[in-house]
């Protein structure tokens, strides 16, 4: 009979589940016997990873970019963070590892990562039911059933307590080959428990060694750089003791001129303030006197323009009597001139009377040819009668006129008086016009004078102002001078901290200086570069250009310190 050939896919994928079940066992079982945590040198773990990452590789689709076809389990192993959020922490700390640079490595931290938090199998499920489509091909031992079989034997794993130590150059480096000698040996000849305790003694003894033998040549590399930055360091240093010296001769002759014209200064200002307060006496003396004199001035000044301001006001009272006398003459006038038009009319009457009288009397003259002669009595008697009232009349009104003249020229007597009193009265304020344009001239001077008083005052501040600036200035110059005197005495500690600064010794280091914490693999020694101590990374992180050195090298934290003030005094 002709058996029909298999797939050799079906064939691959049953041998990577064979292989990955023989690996399990044979690590629970180890690890159970020697009873205690597994490191990253431990040969049936390190074929652990080497299986897990061929059965990963199987069927894993190729992707296409600019350089070429990459295959790599990165990819798929990156996108668990997205099903579970746990692996968020491997992911990051997986790309952040320093000298990683392939895909594959990372994959490789990643495996590290999650079996130390023993959670691999959860993470392959994960991958399984979310992400296997899109980087395998079908047939590929993750898609059928065999990888649903692996993920329920990494499950048997989370017994297992694993320390890893990962380093990125030998994740990259390391070759994916399965060591099928750890699963042909016989179990009758297999070692006893007590070859199992000497091996893992032998183990232990051996990675001990391996850890010192790092830290030995790290120490000698160190060593020597530190060698070559002393001697570069003791010549730098010599150049800047002789700088320093030099620099100091000269400071000394700076601070030897600097005390010359401070004196010089000093002396200078005494006799400057000597002759600001003498002529500060004098003005004050001469001010005192001016003022004095000044106000008595004043006081009369300001008397005489009391006396004419109420003089004027009298002046102006009878101004103003005289100007309604002035008018009520007008009205008077007025009057007189309308009682003289009334007059005159009444004249013209009278006159008209008198011709009508005339006319009457001819009249009667000739009547008295024909009347009798009692009718020319009793005519006669009433002509004789009106023309004594008409006399009478005639009498009064002359005597009117006479003294509607009279009166007239009354009024033009007063009306000169008036006049002559007025014009005096005008000479008068012209007078007090003049006598007050001499007081606000006065006033102007006094004022001129009190403008004079303040600009002296204002040099008396400014003078004041001078003195004081001075003594700012030779106070400055004092601060200088101790200034000078502290960069001397830091000079003088630089070159003692700089000639008692000691290269400290790895053996004689055992924990760190400032934190107190002890060393170990995990946590390494570092040297400051400034005071030659050893601290943790942690204490001695920063990094500052020192003079010895080309480039910004390692100090500690206390150095770091010391050294900013240093800089930012310098600089303010």
């Amino acid at each position: 009979s002709f058996l029909p050939p298999k797939d050799p896919m079906s064939i691959e994928r049953s041998n990577l589940l064979s292989m990955m079940k023989l690996s399990i066992k044979v690590l629970i079982q180890s690890s159970l016997s020697l009873g205690r945590t597994l490191d990253s040198e431990y040969p049936p773990l390190q074929q652990f990873f080497v299986v897990l990452e061929h059965c990963l590789k199987h069927g894993l689709k190729a992707k296409k970019s600019f350089i070429g076809q990459n295959k790599s389990i990165w990819g798929p192993l990156e996108l668990v963070e997205k099903l579970c959020p746990e692996s968020v922490n491997i992911a990051t700390s997986a790309r952040d590892l320093p000298g990683i640079k392939t895909g594959l490595g990372r994959a490789r931290a990643w495996l590290h990562l999650a079996l130390m938090q023993k959670k691999v199998a959860d993470y392959m499920k994960a991958f399984y039911v979310g992400l296997i489509y899109e980087f395998y091909d079908s047939g590929a031992l993750m898609v059928e059933e065999e990888g649903a079989v692996m993920g329920g034997l990494l499950v048997g794993l989370n017994v297992i307590d694993a320390n890893l130590c990962i380093k990125g150059e030998d994740l990259d480096s390391q070759v994916g080959v399965i060591d099928f000698s750890l699963y042909l040996k016989d179990p009758a000849n297999s070692e006893t428990p007590k070859d199992d305790s000497k091996m893992t003694v032998i183990l232990d003894q051996k990675h001990y060694i391996e850890e010192l033998n790092r830290h030995l040549s790290g120490t000698v590399t160190d060593l020597q750089a530190k060698m070559d930055s002393l001697e570069k360091t003791n010549s730098k240093l010599v150049e800047e003791l002789t700088a320093a010296t030099d620099r100091i001769n000269s400071l000394r002759e700076e601070q030897e001129q600097l005390r010359q014209e401070n004196e010089s200064i000093l002396q200078s200002s005494q006799k400057k303030e000597e002759a600001a307060l003498q002529d500060s006496q004098v003005e004050l003396e001469t001010y005192k006197q001016t003022r004095q004199g000044l106000d008595e001035m004043y006081n009369v000044v300001w008397k005489q323009y009391k006396e004419e301001k109420r003089i004027r006001q009298e002046l102006e009272r009878e101004l103003e009597l005289q100007v309604g006398l002035k008018q009520e003459m007008e009205v008077a006038m007025k009057l007189l001139e309308k009682d003289s038009h009334e007059k005159q009319d009444t004249l013209v009457a009278l006159r008209l009377q008198l011709d009508q009288v005339k006319t009457l009397n001819l009249q009667m003259f000739h009547k008295a040819q024909v009347d009798t002669h009692e009718y020319n009595l009793s005519s006669s008697r009433m002509l004789s009668q009106t023309t004594r009232t008409i006399i009478q009349s005639m009498w009064l009104l002359r005597t009117g006129n006479e003294k509607q003249k009279k009166s007239r020229l009354g009024l033009e007597n007063e009306l000169r008086t008036e006049r002559e009193q007025r014009q005096s009265l005008q000479k008068s304020l012209q007078r007090e016009q003049d006598n007050s344009i001499e007081l606000r001239t006065q006033l102007q001077q006094l004022q001129g004078l009190h403008t004079e008083l303040q600009d002296l005052k204002q040099e008396k501040q400014q003078l004041q102002q001078t003195c004081e600036q001075q003594e700012q200035a030779l106070q400055e110059m004092g601060l200088h001078l101790s200034q000078s005197k502290l960069k001397m005495e830091d000079f003088k500690e630089v070159n003692k901290a700089l000639k008692g600064h000691a290269w400290l010794k790895d053996d004689e280091a055992t924990q760190c200086k400032q934190c107190q914490k002890e060393f170990s693999i995990a946590r390494r020694k570092h040297h400051c570069r400034n005071c030659g101590d050893i601290y943790c990374n942690n204490c001695s992180s920063n990094e500052l250009a020192l003079p010895s050195y080309p480039r910004p090298v390692r100090v500690c934290d206390m150095c770091h310190s010391l050294l900013l003030q240093r800089s930012t005094s310098k600089a303010s």
